[in-house]
């Protein structure tokens, strides 16, 4: 029981436990209970003794807890440091990050909810924007293609063959979608360099954007200049060549290289044919008035997927060039010439890498010829002819392309005639027949597939289904060595490098591009008449006809390319102007006028002055920087894109200096501005409308410069504010509108941006005269208009858009445009109103149908 008593004790009455009493606590009570008896019994005696030695006690006191302190400072200072209390707060858990990353290191330490959780602690480095326009020749993978030391030509030399007229053309490269613009420029490249190996020569280069290489499909246009060598007297050129997008929502591009191109180069997929796109385009290069070179491209997809006979080879590439050419005299009215494959057609196939035309194919038969010719000669005259014949392996008619198989008198362009169409080689009587039957023997095949496809069918049937060794032996017989790992190579890196030895550069195709490509001074003429606005007898006309060097500056700018240095604070916000140099000479640091859209000599509101910062030849994925560009050049400029919308006019800052004596006055008056694009192929507006707004309402400043310089980068983009106060883009189409997000949000604004629903804008037309009548009365009905709808003759709508009759002149030669044009009756033609939907030149007439004994025509 004591022991259960004393348990429960030791517990309150919780249940908590407490432990035993401590005897410290009684000792203590009993010790003072008897001080305190002592205390009264010694009673008053006690006071004063007390009060007399109480001063002496209380400094002894005092002493002694001196010394007391003394002690325990010299023990704690002296204790054992792992007996030592520390505080919590002193406690390190951690080693400090200056311990870990050195005293050389900044750190630092962040509290949890000072950055957003969306918000990355180390953001990442600034992806490139990646578009042309950037200066120099830069670092990396992008730009080491382009290392002076694999150049074939330097920069200086490019340059100079810039400045020359004679050895300079500008081309624009437009095709359909995947047919093989950007590839075809590859091969062009590839013969620039002297190592053209995957690892120096970057595939689709002209790809210059993320947003390109993620879509694998081109987006936007991109000039590139190369030096390009032709077979005639092995001359160099310097080609500007615009490669374009091929999708058809982004025909604008292809528009605005027309512009200020000389010619244009058409690729076309010989499987797919004429497609729409290739239509349009065609459309568009017979308004510009610029001659055109075919390129026949994917022609081994006749050989590897369809697997077509040498035969319905020839006879499908006949029919895609007969279905051009009908579509050409129908667009061109006869004007233009057709297209043919020994004046303007080459074929290629940009997967393999190589290029070919009759031309060249006929100065390699004519060359071969001659070379084994004079071998024979030696031959005879050293009495070995036989020996040599037995060392190459080859007999009477065999040999690279059929010895003793043409004549000895036969030149390269008698030849190119007598490679196309029905012309048949006698190899008796070795004559050119008309009809394969007046031949011994009667199947000899045409010419074209004898001498230009039967070798290419030959090459491929060997790389893709014969052994090493055979292989070999076969592209020895046609002049082509390899090596021991290029004939171990894939089939596909086999053919490429059989194919361009054999066919050896893109020599066929500069020639081609020479002989109908004009020079900048022979194409000023066609140009300035179609696209200048101003009278061509003043002098600033007459300069630019005669492409002057000297004479007053005058730039046509009609596209805008961003800024592609990702580091620099300028990175999507400043643009490189692309425009070509009619007259005059420009270089860093002149001052210049920019006329836009709107500028007239008698409203010069849409004008302002800027200075060059920097002058330099496109080079693709970046330029090079010249220290001057004269007449006739295609330049990117620096520095004067702020007051550019969509094109623009450049001239010299001082117009009095630089005009001249004009019309007598001297003050820059006569100056007009360059025609603004026109879209007429592709409906000449923008269809699709999309609505946008930033996700935090602060950031709209920021959307509206995006929107801003979005506008100045797609030629057929629109912004507009409506009424409501929304903030409104326009488009051609889904992918279009798809890329212009794309770079609003990534590029040009860098804030996050929510779009409504697109909306369609449909538009209507007239197929037969409307049945019936719509009228509306006034309100005292006194008054009443009717109307109805029919169709414009044909070829009357392309002729108001294109501005061949003005609503502004009188009426009697309104009259006689429309009667001796458009067949149109006197009373109908001397009755036109206006032009819709724009006033002077909509592709819609709104007339008087009345007659004059029925209303008041004075009225």
């Amino acid at each position: 029981m004591d022991g259960s008593n004393e348990e429960m004790e030791m517990y309150d009455e919780f249940g908590n436990y407490i432990g035993p009493d401590l005897e410290s606590d009684s000792s203590d009570d009993e010790d003072e209970d008897d001080e305190s008896s002592v205390e009264e019994n010694q009673g008053i005696e006690n006071n004063k003794n007390e009060e007399e030695d109480s001063f002496s006690g209380m400094q002894m006191q005092m002493q002694m807890q001196v010394d007391t302190n003394d002690n325990n400072d010299t023990s704690m200072s002296t204790a054992d440091p792992s007996n030592m209390i520390i505080l919590h707060e002193d406690k390190v858990h951690y080693p400090s990050a200056s311990t870990i990353y050195g005293p050389n290191v900044t750190t630092a330490i962040l509290d949890e909810d000072t950055m957003h959780i969306s918000e990355p602690i180390m953001p990442p480095e600034p992806t490139p924007v990646g578009f042309v326009g950037s200066t120099g020749t830069g670092t990396g993978t992008n730009t080491a293609i382009f290392e002076k030391e694999n150049q074939r030509v330097s920069d200086e030399y490019l340059a100079a063959l810039s400045s020359n007229h004679a050895t300079k053309r500008g081309i624009a490269l437009v095709g359909n979608l995947a047919s093989g613009k950007t590839s075809f420029i590859d091969i062009l490249l590839a013969t620039t360099l002297y190592d053209a190996s995957p690892s120096k020569l970057l595939q689709k280069y002209t790809d210059t954007s993320p947003l390109e290489r993620e879509k694998q499909m081109s987006l936007t246009s991109c000039p590139i200049t190369l030096p390009l060598s032709s077979s005639q007297k092995q001359k160099t050129y310097s080609v500007t060549i615009m490669d374009n997008p091929g999708h058809i929502q982004f025909h604008d591009e292809s528009v605005a290289t027309l512009k200020i191109s000389d010619g244009a180069v058409i690729v076309l997929d010989i499987v797919e044919g004429l497609t729409l796109h290739d239509e349009m385009l065609i459309r568009t290069c017979v308004v510009e008035g610029l001659p055109m070179v075919l390129v026949l491209n994917k022609i081994d997809r006749l050989i590897v997927d369809l697997k077509l006979p040498v035969e319905d080879a020839y006879y499908k590439i006949r029919a895609v060039l007969e279905e051009v050419n009908l579509f050409v005299k129908r667009v061109g009215k006869g004007r233009f010439p057709t297209f043919c494959p020994t004046r303007n057609v080459v074929l290629s196939s940009a997967l393999h890498g190589w290029i070919v035309s009759l031309s060249g194919m006929a100065e390699m038969y004519v060359d071969h010829v001659q070379d084994l010719e004079d071998e024979d000669d030696a031959d005879d005259n050293d009495g070995n002819g036989d020996a040599y014949m037995n060392m190459n392996g080859a007999g009477a008619n065999t040999g690279r392309f059929g010895h003793g198989a043409l004549g000895k008198n036969l030149t390269i362009e008698e030849f190119v005639k007598r490679l196309w169409g029905d012309c048949y080689l006698d190899p008796k009587s070795k004559t050119f027949r008309k009809k394969s039957s007046d031949c011994v023997p009667g199947n000899t095949s045409r010419t074209f597939c004898q001498f230009v496809l039967e070798p290419i069918y030959k090459i491929y049937s060997a790389c893709l289904g014969e052994a090493e060794k055979d292989v070999s032996k076969v592209l020895r017989t046609v002049g082509v060595h390899l090596s021991r790992d290029q004939l171990r190579a894939s089939s596909s890196e086999l053919l490429k490098a059989a194919l361009q030895k054999f066919f050896d550069g893109s020599s066929g195709f500069v020639d081609l591009i020479v002989k109908n490509v004009p020079s900048p001074t022979a194409a000023a003429v066609g140009k300035l008449s179609r696209c200048y606005t101003g009278a061509l007898n003043t002098d600033v006309a007459k300069a630019m006809l005669k492409t002057d060097p000297n004479g007053p500056l005058m730039i046509h700018v009609t596209k805008l390319y961003a800024s592609s240095q990702p580091q620099a604070s300028t990175a999507g916000q400043t643009f490189s102007a692309l425009g070509r140099i009619y007259s005059g000479s420009v270089k860093a640091g002149d001052k210049v006028k920019v006329m836009g859209e709107a500028y007239s000599p008698e409203d010069d509101e849409d004008m302002a002055f800027a200075t060059v910062e920097s002058v330099s030849i496109p080079r693709g994925r970046y330029g090079t920087e010249v220290s001057i560009a004269k007449a006739g050049s295609w330049v990117l400029l620096e520095g004067v894109d702020a007051n550019i919308v969509k094109t623009a006019t450049i001239t010299n800052a001082k117009s009095s200096s630089a005009v001249g004596h004009g019309h007598g006055n001297g003050n820059g008056n006569d100056i007009e501005i360059f025609a603004p694009l026109k879209f007429t192929q592709a409906g000449g507006e923008s269809v699709m409308k999309l609505s946008v707004e930033p996700m935090n309402p602060s950031e709209l400043p920021k959307m509206v410069e995006g929107l801003r310089r979005v506008s100045k980068s797609y030629p057929m983009v629109k912004t507009r504010v409506e009424e409501s106060g929304e903030h409104v883009l326009f488009g051609t189409g889904e992918l279009y509108m798809d890329c212009v997000m794309h770079d609003l949000r990534h590029i040009y604004s860098d804030i996050e941006i929510k779009a409504a629903d697109p909306v369609v804008g449909f538009r209507e037309t007239v197929v037969e005269t409307s049945s019936i009548k719509c009228f509306a009365d006034t309100a005292n009905k006194r008054n009443k208009i009717t109307m109805i709808a029919e169709p414009l003759d044909d070829g009357l709508a392309e002729q108001l858009e294109a501005g061949k009759i003005n609503v502004e002149w009188d009426n009697k030669k309104v009259g006689r445009f429309l009667q001796s044009k458009f067949d149109w009756d006197l009373l109908s033609a001397r009755s036109v109103w206006a032009f819709g939907d724009s006033p002077t030149n909509g592709p819609n007439i709104l007339m008087d149908d009345t007659l004059p004994s029925e209303v008041d025509k004075k009225l």
